[in-house]
């Protein structure tokens, strides 16, 4: 058994305070993008975790990137056949987490989870490397393989085949628009008093409710 009572560290970059809030919660995402690209300190700054549950509720998680965000949500592309495509088939609610703990940050986004219409998908796919493309023609993801080398040699097959002529976009494989519901800050603070926003969407009014709570 290992213990880890000992590993702890102080959080004293900064506070998130009242002030320092936008009326939309887009508004913080993009301020603290910024500053986390600008600090160079995180290779994948658009990796988010996404989580679902299968259909006996049991929660799945796997980092993604980011491809894009604005008022209408956050946007991921995969494989819509894969575990997660499935999972968000039968139950679109999903959490996404963006871990900047390196900032000392992290943002929490509860929301439904909608396929982007095919013309974006075929717009992103088509800005993707070539061997990005042919990778997503090959996999079957989330399924049995019995090897790597079963993987490589149709990946290369399909590269010779595709190296003159352009890659159609599968019809499985899209994108996902995360329509947020809540989106929380939480900014790490001194002797574990840390900073906590949640800014929560009425539907009815269509406006954000901030609310802070406590750490």
């Amino acid at each position: 058994m290992s213990i880890f009572y000992e590993v702890r560290r102080e959080y004293d970059l900064t506070h998130l305070n009242e002030q320092a809030l936008t009326e939309s919660p887009y508004g913080l995402f993009q301020l603290w993008y910024d500053e986390l690209v600008a600090a160079k300190v995180v290779k994948d700054t658009t990796a988010m975790i996404v989580a679902t549950v299968d259909q006996q509720h049991k929660p799945y998680q796997r980092t993604v990137l980011m491809k894009s965000f604005d008022e209408q949500g956050f946007v991921f592309y995969t494989n819509q056949h894969s575990r997660k495509g499935q999972h968000i088939a039968n139950n679109n609610q999903v959490c996404l987490m963006f871990p900047w703990l390196a900032m000392e940050r992290q943002i929490i986004v509860n929301g439904v989870a909608e396929k982007v219409s095919d013309d974006e998908s075929d717009n992103y796919f088509a800005s993707r490397p070539i061997s990005s493309q042919v990778a997503a023609v090959v996999s079957q993801q989330s399924q049995p393989v019995d090897s790597r080398e079963t993987l490589e040699a149709k990946f290369h097959e399909l590269m010779a085949f595709y190296q003159d002529k352009p890659v159609p976009r599968p019809p499985h494989w899209g994108g996902y628009r995360v329509k947020p519901t809540s989106i929380e800050f939480w900014q790490g603070g001194e002797n574990r008093i840390h900073d906590r926003f949640i800014y929560e969407l009425d539907p009815q009014a269509q406006r954000w409710q901030i609310t802070r709570l406590q750490p």
